[in-house]
């Protein structure tokens, strides 16, 4: 039976990855990425000569049957996403879904665990975590404002991403909101996290408007995961 191997990959330092996880990336048949040349920077570390296939949220449905017609030829595949964990806030997810509708019992789906930015956030937030909501990446326009009523008004911390272009605008809008009386779940204390696990990793504790002053002095740089604490 083929396999469909959906292997964690490190969200920045290239040690953290697991011994189990490079054996994979070794055994397979073919390694299924977002960026080959992101991938092949992680397997010439490792000197992993598996050849690799692009496959990204921008792939075609053609893309994805080809893929569909390789494990349907007994072939066992990983699939990697550039940094964290494949279907998280990632393309992965509709590749493992239309495995299942169209394999079904015929193909093993098997998570090799590892790294991901949001529990490595939260693990360092200093937040109650035994329950909270990750909304991944806020809408650019449509939605938006939904997006950040479900912030707000969420009784548990919640967990999203940022690109440096839209950090700061993302925090201003937050602020502005959080000081409407009617949002009486808010909670002005914030946790951002820049390039985790990288060379200029840091982490920006305390009350909203500072943290913004904070980022705004500092290059920005790398994704963002930002974590609004609750009372």
């Amino acid at each position: 039976m083929p396999t469909l191997y959906v292997v964690a990959s490190p969200i920045g330092n290239l040690e953290d990855i697991s011994q189990r996880a490079l054996r994979i990336l070794s055994e397979v048949d073919l390694i299924l990425c977002e960026d080959t040349r992101v991938t092949k920077r992680l397997l010439d570390f490792y000197q992993i000569k598996t050849p690799t296939f692009s496959y990204h949220q921008h792939s075609k449905l053609q893309k994805i049957e080809q893929i569909i017609g390789f494990l349907k030829k007994s072939k066992n595949l990983a699939l990697i996403s550039d940094a964290g964990t494949p279907g998280i806030s990632d393309p992965g997810e509709k590749l493992v879904k239309k495995a299942i509708e169209l394999l079904n019992s015929s193909v093993k789906i098997v998570p090799i665990p590892g790294p991901s930015a949001v529990t490595a956030a939260a693990s360092v937030s200093g937040f109650p975590m035994d329950k909270f909501i990750f909304l991944g990446f806020p809408p650019v326009k449509k939605k938006r404002k939904k997006f950040f009523e479900e912030i707000i008004n969420s009784k548990y911390p919640v967990i999203f991403y940022e690109s440096p272009h839209r950090i700061i605008k993302t925090l201003e809008d937050l602020y502005i909101r959080y000081f409407d009386d009617r949002q009486i779940n808010a909670y002005k204390n914030i946790v951002v996290c820049r390039e985790l696990t990288k060379k200029f990793e840091t982490i920006y504790r305390g009350e909203i408007e500072e943290v913004i002053k904070s980022i705004k002095k500092d290059k920005i740089r790398g994704e963002f995961v930002v974590i609004i604490g609750k009372k």
